[in-house]
């Protein structure tokens, strides 16, 4: 371990780097939990993205920090982590998500700040850098949460329709105004149980790195709070593009479709967090629009826009692991 407070204003650079990634995270990610309240009109944009905010930091009081264990340690070998790793993960995941935020593509932040992390640490180590068990639950979790989610939604849909099939349009409204109100705030919780720990993995690694946890590896509170802070306050800062994409380019949503995305989406997603599995939350809620929709009828989905986020999903790991293998190599130049 390098001794204490040699590189400490390096580190404290790459923490604050990573606390941007959080926001960045937040504000790119902010459509994955309120595109269904903000396109049903349920809450204006800066209700939503208020309400938003507050359940990402509630999430701190309910979850447990197992996805934030995962991705410091179970990606890469936290033993072979620098900060020149850190400094080309984040550098790629940010690179990326500027990109597809600024396109109004809504590709993954986690699997960015992963491919990332892979790209840099394989820079640094080779093939032996990586912990196979921990990046393939994370690669098949790409595969499978929005294809769960498309299906817990889809089966939500008729659950409830054969449920409300006898109450008049009117009441059923108003019940799935309440109820989408409801698997809104469960979902930006799930959000922030899931997103925030990403980073959190990211600084516990690198603080373990050079030494200044004790030689132990776990979690610090203060970076925890610093990553649901940063996390939040990007939230509030919207997304307005991947929120369109996201809230009605893919299908036109109803209250009954809303609850049913939000509530298929926050299952996978509390169920991923106490695995300790860091999915993504963008996979997830697009997969369940597109159940909801389908399940209406299938030309319901705009297949084309559903296709493009698709496509952007596959190229995400390997576009960020590019970037992040170069920025790597270009700090250890400096």
């Amino acid at each position: 371990m390098q001794h204490l407070g040699i590189a400490l204003p390096l580190i404290i650079a790459l923490v604050v780097m990573a606390f941007a990634f959080d926001f960045l995270n937040g504000l790119h990610d902010a459509a994955n939990s309120i595109a269904t309240v903000v396109s049903t009109r349920l809450l204006t944009p800066v209700q939503a993205v208020l309400f938003a905010a507050v359940f990402n930091f509630a999430a701190y009081f309910l979850f447990g920090l197992k996805v934030a264990e995962t991705v410091g340690k179970g990606i890469i070998n936290k033993d072979v982590v620098t900060p020149a790793v850190v400094f080309g993960a984040l550098v790629g995941a940010m690179t990326w998500n500027v990109i597809t935020w600024w396109r109004g593509i809504p590709s993954s932040s986690s699997h960015a700040l992963v491919g990332g992390l892979l790209g840099a640490g394989m820079m640094h180590a080779g093939p032996s850098a990586i912990v196979w068990g921990g990046l393939t639950s994370t690669t098949v979790a790409i595969v499978l949460s929005p294809m769960i989610g498309l299906a817990v939604s889809m089966l939500l849909m008729l659950v409830t329709s054969w449920l409300f099939v006898r109450a008049t349009a009117r009441t059923a409204e108003g019940m799935f105004k309440r109820l989408h109100l409801v698997s809104a705030a469960a979902y930006s919780l799930g959000h922030g149980a899931n997103d925030a720990q990403k980073t959190m993995g990211i600084i516990t690694v690198l603080l373990y790195s050079q030494g200044y946890l004790g030689g132990s590896f776990h979690v610090p509170t203060w970076v925890v709070l610093g990553c649901y802070t940063a996390i939040g306050l990007g939230t509030l800062s919207g997304g307005w593009k991947i929120i369109e994409t996201m809230g009605s380019r893919i299908t036109r949503l109803t209250h009954h479709q809303g609850f049913c995305a939000s509530a298929g989406g926050s299952i996978m997603l509390f169920a991923a967090s106490s695995l300790g599995i860091p999915v993504s939350t963008t996979h997830t809620i697009t997969g369940c629009i597109v159940g909801v929709g389908a399940a209406r009828r299938t030309s319901a989905v705009r297949w084309s826009v559903a296709q493009r986020v698709a496509v952007a999903w596959v190229v995400t790991i390997p576009a960020s692991a590019a970037v992040g293998a170069l920025f790597y190599e270009i700090a250890r130049v400096f």
